[in-house]
């Protein structure tokens, strides 16, 4: 396993790590959920994670019950959580210093652990201040209940915002950010974010790198049974990702990178992670599964980075045909 720093930060997370949206408590239970993270755990993932809202809180208590039944050192573990939406209340959502402090504890005592490594605002909320969140993150922090705070699917200027204001008030400034990134979605990680990678070191957790399991290839011929695109639950992703014109153009340049996959002996749900990594400004790349198996393939990954060779690249961004403008004022 490679570690990578998280950020400008001395934090090494695992390059590849593992995270329990929409399986924990969906598809999967605390015995299964027991053998996926051991099995990424063996493979040298120290990230595992989380948040309030995965199955209204069910996922982060069977990740503490896999935890504690392992029996793992917690120093050798970077933990996660995200708050927002904790639950049916007018105070149980949102990133009020309310809701910060007590969605944290509760997540914590789902966990089973004192404190979190890393804790994400899940969402920018338009109803609470900046500057109130700032001070509610870092009084977490304070208390010894996370290491570090970040943001999830905020924009470059909500994340400057809360830096300058943090930087300002000799606060804990934001560390990381947690995007969706992916052969089909760029912009955020490769145009927006350019300038905060350097300017105030933000790292990056990267979630959906296979783009709900469509960079594997497995939904090129149908959706198979017990996929997360077949789940009722998830049939306005269905509809999102295979459905609308954009899906079917999607699942075209699939089958295009699926010849480029073999062509070079990389399987493709390897071929999308190792996309990912090969950007420097990506800390981590999460990745989900609802078997053993898939969690055995994924981690693969790392074994097979040298394989996909510059050439092989070129290659891939032709067919992908989306890269983002290198400079984009994302201000106006």
């Amino acid at each position: 396993m490679e570690y990578r720093f998280l950020g400008r930060s001395g934090l090494k997370v695992s390059a590849l790590s593992f995270g329990s949206w929409v399986t924990f408590g969906e598809q999967v239970d605390t015995d299964l959920a027991y053998n996926q993270m051991k099995t990424a755990y063996d493979a040298g993932v120290n990230f595992f994670d989380n948040a309030e809202a995965y199955e209204a809180g069910k996922s982060e208590t069977i990740m503490g019950e896999v935890i504690q039944k392992t029996g793992w050192k917690r120093s050798d573990l970077v933990l996660s959580t995200k708050i927002f939406w904790g639950g049916e209340g007018p105070n149980d959502e949102g990133l009020s210093f309310k809701h910060i402090k007590e969605g944290t504890e509760a997540a914590l005592k789902r966990l089973q652990t004192d404190y979190v490594d890393l804790i994400f605002c899940h969402r920018p909320d338009i109803h609470t201040p900046i500057e109130e969140t700032v001070w509610a993150m870092n009084q977490v922090i304070n208390e010894g209940k996370a290491l570090y705070w970040g943001t999830s699917e905020w924009n470059a200027t909500q994340i400057r915002k809360a830096y300058d204001f943090a930087k300002e008030n000799n606060l804990r400034p934001p560390l990381m950010e947690q995007p969706e990134y992916n052969m089909f979605k760029r912009d955020k990680v490769e145009a927006e974010f350019a300038p905060l990678y350097e300017d105030i070191g933000l790292g990056t957790t990267i979630w959906s790198p296979l783009a709900s399991g469509l960079l594997t290839g497995k939904y090129n011929d149908g959706i198979p049974e017990g996929s997360r695109l077949d789940l009722k639950k998830y049939s306005w992703l269905r509809k999102k990702l295979l459905e609308s014109e954009k899906g079917k153009e999607k699942l075209r340049k699939v089958e295009k990178l699926a010849k480029v996959s073999d062509g070079i002996g990389v399987p493709m749900p390897q071929l999308a992670l190792i996309w990912c990594l090969k950007n420097p400004n990506v800390s981590t790349v999460i990745t989900g599964a609802s078997s053993v198996e898939q969690v055995e393939q994924n981690m693969k990954a790392i074994d097979l980075v040298d394989k996909v060779d510059d050439e092989a690249m070129d290659k891939i961004e032709k067919i992908l045909d989306n890269k983002p403008r290198e400079e984009m004022d994302w201000r106006r």
